[in-house]
């Protein structure tokens, strides 16, 4: 890669990044029989189609009024996928001649590969022998013995075809810069960063267990973090503060990201390394490439692997960006920070930062664990989606779950009876206002951003809960704790009229949370929780009246 490309990045400023994907909602408030147009493209293929009586009166009622909740307006343009790899498979008849020809190097490759990182291992097992005080910064002698390690780290990274390693700018000093950031690409960074660094890292408890691995990284002094616990978090900030603090520690490397990108967009940034407040260095990797991409993306660590044993050689450059300071009255200031930061990684890769997250990788995964068409349709930006809303990645992969059971088409897209049948909803006014409320384009059809959004806006909104008890206590009308079928079939009639035996018992039954024929509070409210749109079924006038009241 030539090094104007290093030396001359496109993108100066934040103004001129294109703009970035953007879900919201209108906070105004809109009568609920006003005109709501759409917010952007509708999807072609739906675009003329309507399912079951849908009409096209856009001048229908809000069914979540009652809530105070307000009509939405979701951006519905195709997002981007930060995590596609882009040369999954060989093609073309040089990556295949290539691969053949490579074949005996890249079982020199793996022999030598595999010496490395035996040798590398008794080191690393040498080094830790005997070493208990792991609170306190690894002794200077041990130190010295993880230099082979080192050396071995480097050999792995020749076997995998990184022969030379381009470099621009240094390391500062660890006592300017205690922390180091970079984008994340591929595993190939961490073994890098290893060699080049020696630092502490903050990786994910499940590392430890990694065979050969886990031991290098407690070599490390590696601090553990379980992403999807707040303790856990707030423990390894105080961690990553503790030792930075120390210059007698090594300094810390972090992955802001959480994730590995195809390197083509930085996404969100976690803000862990940014909390404490010290200086940062932003260090930028890069793996130019033409045939292959070397990227850790929709593709095997195995296969993955086997591909880099049969190139030639793999290009890598690493870019050692200027410290960035905290200004000194915005030392706590972790957003700013993180921002200035990110700044500066997307300025020198030349590249825009997206609203994308761990989260989204959840949700591609999942959507590829559930043989969906096109999973990259499901990605939503769950950054944008969490700070608006507060829903968690493991609530947004449920969601999924559900809107999957709809058959969304190979657009993602759901169309009305579909979405009813899964609800176990009759068709009807209520229901199709339902439909409506998601279905901001009105096209006929949802898209998963549009019943993720419109879930989580109802499941956020602050009479939700409120509404959840008045509903169940209208079920129960014995005060028993518990209401069974019957009940439940009379409570709806006054939202749902001509209600049948058959359709109240699917309702009863996706209510039934234990399946003990009888529906408990608890069954109640965790089937809420999953369906929150549900809510609007159990609104009857008097329901109405007290939430009304509550306000």
């Amino acid at each position: 890669m030539a090094d104007p490309d290093l030396e001359s990045p496109l993108i100066h400023s934040p103004s001129s990044d294109p703009p970035e994907l953007v879900i919201t909602v209108n906070d105004g408030d809109y009568d609920s029989g006003s005109d709501h147009p759409a917010c952007a493209e509708p999807h072609g293929q739906n675009q003329n189609h309507r399912a079951f009586s849908v009409s096209d009166n856009h001048n229908s009622r809000n069914p979540y009024d009652f809530l105070g909740a307000s009509e939405l307006s979701v951006l519905g343009l195709p997002t981007v996928d930060p995590f596609r790899n882009e040369t999954p498979g060989v093609s073309g008849l040089y990556e295949a001649l290539k691969v053949v020809v490579c074949l005996p190097i890249a079982l020199v490759r793996l022999v030598l590969f595999g010496l490395s990182l035996a040798v590398g291992y008794v080191a690393t097992r040498l080094a830790l022998e005997g070493w208990k005080d792991k609170q306190n910064p690894m002794p200077k002698w041990r130190c010295r013995i993880m230099w082979v390690t080192r050396i071995c780290t480097r050999c792995i990274l020749f076997s995998f075809g990184y022969q030379w390693i381009k470099r621009k700018g240094k390391p500062a000093p660890r006592e300017i810069a205690p922390i180091v950031v970079s984008n994340h690409v591929s595993y190939i960074d961490p073994i890098f960063y290893f060699y080049e660094l020696f630092p502490t890292i903050v990786a994910s408890e499940a590392h430890d267990s990694i065979p050969f691995v886990g031991t290098i990284i407690r070599a490390m002094q590696v601090i553990y973090v379980n992403r999807f616990s707040q303790t856990s978090r707030k423990n390894a900030v105080h961690e990553i503060k503790r030792k930075a603090s120390c210059d007698k520690f090594p300094r810390l490397l972090l992955f802001p990201e959480g994730t590995t990108t195809n390197g083509k967009f930085l996404i969100s940034f976690q803000l862990g390394a940014f909390i404490p407040g010290y200086p940062i260095q932003p260090v930028v990797v890069r793996y130019p490439h033409v045939h292959f991409d070397q990227s850790w993306g929709n593709i095997s660590l195995s296969k993955l692997m086997f591909r880099m044993f049969t190139q030639f050689h793999n290009f890598m450059e690493i870019e050692y960006l200027p410290v960035v300071f905290p200004n000194d009255n915005q030392k706590q200031n972790a957003v700013r920070l993180a921002e200035k930061t990110s700044h500066a990684l997307s300025t020198a890769l030349n590249v825009v930062q997206t609203s994308h997250s761990y989260g989204d990788l959840m949700i591609l995964t999942r959507a590829s664990e559930l043989k969906l068409e096109n999973p990259s349709n499901y990605m939503v930006e769950m950054a944008r989606v969490e700070s608006l809303f507060h829903v968690s990645n493991m609530e947004a992969v449920q969601f999924l779950d559900t809107f999957a059971s709809m058959n969304p088409d190979s657009s993602g897209c759901v169309m009305l009876h579909d979405f009813l049948r899964v609800l176990r909803l009759k068709a009807c006014t209520l229901s199709e206002e339902i439909f409506r409320f998601i279905d901001v384009e009105k096209t006929g059809s949802i898209t998963f951003k549009q019943y993720l959004f419109a879930s989580a806006h109802i499941l956020k909104q602050p009479l939700f809960q409120k509404a959840c008890e008045l509903a169940f206590s209208q079920c129960d009308a014995k005060g028993v704790g518990y209401f069974s079928e019957q009940e439940l079939g009379d409570a709806l009639r006054h939202a749902i009229p001509n209600l049948n035996k058959d359709e109240v018992h699917e309702l009863f039954h996706l209510l039934d949370d234990d399946k003990d024929r009888r529906i408990s509070i608890n069954d109640f409210f965790s089937c809420l929780r999953r369906n929150p749109l549900l809510i609007a079924i159990f609104a009857p006038p008097l329901l109405q009246n007290h939430l009304s009241e509550a306000v």
